[in-house]
């Protein structure tokens, strides 16, 4: 029984440091596959809100001085281009990369 139980907590672990471990890579850095849904996510509500009213859309430097915007991405806020990198970033397949069958998701 207690053999079981250590295995199953194993198991437990091993899934959560794999599902950690895909990365997304854009404009020389990398970053989690987690940053990135968030990064979708606050994406998703700022496109919303734009649809229901005008002006209320937001640039990728607003995005970038959003506080829910996970701390990883704000290295790439900071460099050159970073509205392109933000979009592309926000365009990444999540379902493709979790199988990593999209170039710029590793670490499966």
């Amino acid at each position: 029984m207690k053999t079981t139980l250590v295995a199953v907590a194993f198991l437990v672990l091993a899934l959560g440091w794999t599902s950690e471990a895909v990365e997304v890579e854009e404009g020389g850095m990398a970053f989690s596959l987690e940053a990135v849904r968030r990064l979708q996510e606050l994406t998703d509500m700022n496109m919303l809100a734009a649809k229901q009213s005008p002006r209320l859309r937001t640039s990728s430097l607003s995005l970038c001085a959003d506080p829910m915007l996970p701390q990883e991405l704000l290295p790439l806020c900071r460099q050159r281009g970073a509205s392109a990198s933000l979009a592309r970033l926000a365009l990444v397949p999540l379902d493709v990369c979790e199988i990593c069958a999209f170039a710029a998701c590793t670490g499966c």
